[in-house]
């Protein structure tokens, strides 16, 4: 198994320095200000632009302060306010149904471990290892989403499309210091530069590192 301390690592090291370099304010586009509102912004983002959560939470984090009014929610209130994002029916329905449970069961607050997080509706891994680190500052693995996946797939640094497998790989080989901020900086390059569609081979930064490149 390969460690961050080997050879193989130092390819990475530099594409990490170079994504400093090209995005010194690389940080989650969420807007939120506690834990639950990141809880509940980051559950909201699944499967929609960040600009359009924000959009709908600044309204939503007014009128929902505690996970006690989450859960005393009014749904079709809720799916109100939530209707300009996509699946906003189940999103809802996740929302009061992830309140109830801090109610019952955590007291109201965010719990502060993987295990417990993953036990809540709409939560999975990747949303879990977000809220830890934006609400706790706890780094307790990379968060992989499409933009990660696809840039760690065109570098090299892992062959699976399994977003579990890839954290795994990207464990072995990204420095434990770098993985609160490498997601967020695989995200803004897989935005600005190295799309899903058309990417903007001819000004990447990492031009040297790409093994989609190189194999043409």
């Amino acid at each position: 198994m390969k460690t961050a301390n080997t050879s193989e690592s130092r390819p990475v090291r530099a594409i990490i320095t170079a994504l400093e370099r090209e995005y010194p304010d690389a940080r989650c586009s969420l807007q939120f200000s506690n834990p639950l509102e990141v809880l509940v912004a980051v559950v909201l983002s699944s499967q929609c632009r960040d600009e359009r959560v924000n959009t709908v939470t600044e309204k939503l984090f007014r009128q929902h302060r505690t996970a006690a009014d989450y859960a005393a929610a009014d749904p079709a209130e809720l799916e109100m306010i939530l209707q300009p994002l996509g699946l906003y029916k189940n999103k809802a329905k996740n929302v009061r149904a992830l309140a109830r449970q801090l109610v019952e069961t955590f007291g109201g607050e965010v719990p502060r471990t993987v295990e417990e997080l993953l036990t809540l509706p709409g939560v999975g891994r990747k949303t879990a290892l977000v809220v830890l680190q934006e609400a706790f500052g706890l780094r307790q693995g990379i968060a992989v989403d499409t933009h990660v996946g696809r840039l760690s797939r065109r570098l090299g640094l892992t062959g699976a499309s399994d977003p579990v497998k890839v954290e795994a790989d990207l464990l072995t080989v990204i420095p434990p210091e770098a993985w609160a901020r490498i997601n967020h900086l695989l995200i803004f390059h897989g935005r600005a530069v190295c799309t899903a569609q058309r990417p903007k081979c001819e000004i990447c930064v990492l031009q040297e590192y790409c093994r989609e490149r190189r194999e043409g």
